[in-house]
């Protein structure tokens, strides 16, 4: 028999978790833990005022379910997670801006089997990078995670500075009508724009939640846009902050917010600075359009800590080498519409319709024989990609396993740290720059979902 990547694929499903079996050995022996039981299963919420909800979410062993837990590991250590599928239908884990292990990385029929219902997948990998992360599905992707299937990473770093208090906000929408009932998660004309918008906005599962936090302390927060279509146009309004880190990693300098931008898959970490006053009150708001609104509030609490936003000081760098741009093979990628044709049928999932493109090639869908890659990367090799964004709508362009460097774009003059995902504005045109030191196939498609489910998908292979 010849040993194609599906049929690898099935016997690695019948080994039950062989692909983790590597990853294991690579730790080059320190001991694997006990793995963290990640439960996918429904559930019922109320998140909207009228009715409770049938929700997919993430729970803690047999434990009850909510909110997907935010999941925290260290820096450089081992972590081990058991997928056990509860729901009804196949699902994968993928570990969102992670630079791990190819068979780790969650995407089905190309680094791991589906997880069928009531079965179960072992993932075990050490991060290399501290910051904020999330995790979410990589299969029938606009209902799991629509539903609910989006919850926060943290990765911990011993060396950061020690502050007040920390909270972590998920943002994301529902597409809710009477009672609290799904509707449809996206509809066509929208799906070929900038996508279907939610119903209900929320973070941490709530509308315009209160965080109680200490009278002129520091706060961590961690802001993760988890949402399926929304762009964010962050700020707050009461207090002022400052951005320490982007996308997981931090900012050489950091530096008073004001407003900045964030796509569906992107992260920003401010160290606020709470108000003197015990009941006073900030507001982080959306600024994105004609309505601002309030996505979650703080309050002060107690006597005041006196601190100062000025004794901020940077992160400690995550170990992302830089390109070597004298010697980078330059490699052109473009954004484009396309009605090429219609959409593969998938047991991960089709919207039915094939509306986008990268290189003007539209991904078939979650199928055992993808489109071939972009291109073949050499490990080791520095490489810089050209990306055009020849569409009138914005794209959140995530790429797997690997951070980049933005060098430069025809539509913003602040150039962030290193990152996993691109918010590429209408007719931007910017230059990526990587190293390929991440063996494996590696996923690039856009963070709305819609998009990425209609075309906008494409892979690295690197080698």
């Amino acid at each position: 028999m010849t040993l194609n990547r599906r049929n690898f694929l099935k016997g690695s499903a019948a080994l039950g978790g062989a692909f983790a079996l590597g990853a294991v050995l690579s730790t080059r022996g320190r001991a694997t833990p006990e793995p963290q039981i990640l439960t996918a299963q429904t559930t019922e919420a109320r998140i909207a005022a009228d009715g409770a909800s049938p929700v997919m979410t993430y729970g803690l062993g047999d434990g009850p379910a909510g909110m997907p837990p935010t999941l925290r590991m260290r820096k450089g250590e081992t972590f081990a997670a058991r997928l056990v599928n509860r729901l009804d239908e196949p699902t994968t884990v993928h570990w969102h801006g992670l630079r791990i292990a190819n068979a780790m990385d969650g995407v089905p029929e190309m680094t791991q089997p589906y997880v069928y219902p009531g079965d179960q997948f072992d993932y075990v990998f050490t991060p290399p990078d501290a910051g904020t992360f999330w995790y979410h599905p990589h299969c029938n992707t606009l209902t799991q995670m629509g539903r609910g299937l989006t919850g926060v990473l943290v990765v911990e770093n011993p060396e950061d500075p020690v502050f007040d208090a920390e909270i972590v906000l998920n943002l994301r929408d529902w597409r809710f009508g009477a009672g609290g009932k799904f509707i449809s998660p996206f509809k066509p004309r929208d799906a070929a724009r900038g996508g279907t918008y939610g119903t209900l906005r929320t973070a941490n599962w709530q509308r315009e939640p209160i965080y109680d936090a200490p009278a002129g302390g520091l706060v961590r927060v961690r802001i993760i846009a988890t949402d399926v279509t929304r762009i964010y146009t962050i700020g707050l309004v009461g207090a002022d902050a400052k951005v320490i880190a982007l996308d997981g990693n931090p900012v050489e300098h950091p530096f008073l917010l004001d407003r900045i931008d964030l796509g569906p898959g992107q992260r920003v970490d401010l160290v606020l600075r709470m108000p003197e006053n015990e009941g006073a009150r900030v507001a982080l708001g959306n600024f994105r359009g004609s309505h601002p609104w309030t996505i979650a509030g703080f309050r002060s609490i107690g006597a005041s800590l006196k601190r100062n936003l000025g004794d901020v000081v940077a992160l400690p760098a995550n170990p992302v080498a830089e390109a070597d741009l004298s010697t980078a093979k330059r490699i052109p990628i473009e954004l484009t519409a396309t009605a090429e044709h219609k959409a593969t049928s998938s047991i991960c999932g089709s919207l039915g319709y094939t509306f986008w493109a990268l290189n003007k090639v539209a991904w078939s869908g979650d199928t055992p024989d993808p489109v071939g890659p972009i291109e073949e990367l050499k490990f080791g090799r520095s490489y810089v990609l050209e990306i055009a964004n020849r569409t009138p709508h914005a794209h959140p362009i995530h790429l797997h396993g690997l951070s980049f460097r933005i060098q430069s774009s025809n539509k913003r003059s602040f150039l962030p740290p290193p990152t996993d995902t691109i918010l590429l504005l209408p007719d931007e045109r910017a230059e990526l720059a990587l190293i390929a030191d991440n063996l494996g196939d590696w996923v690039i498609h856009c963070h709305i979902i819609e998009h990425q489910k209609t075309g906008m998908t494409g892979y690295f292979k690197i080698v």
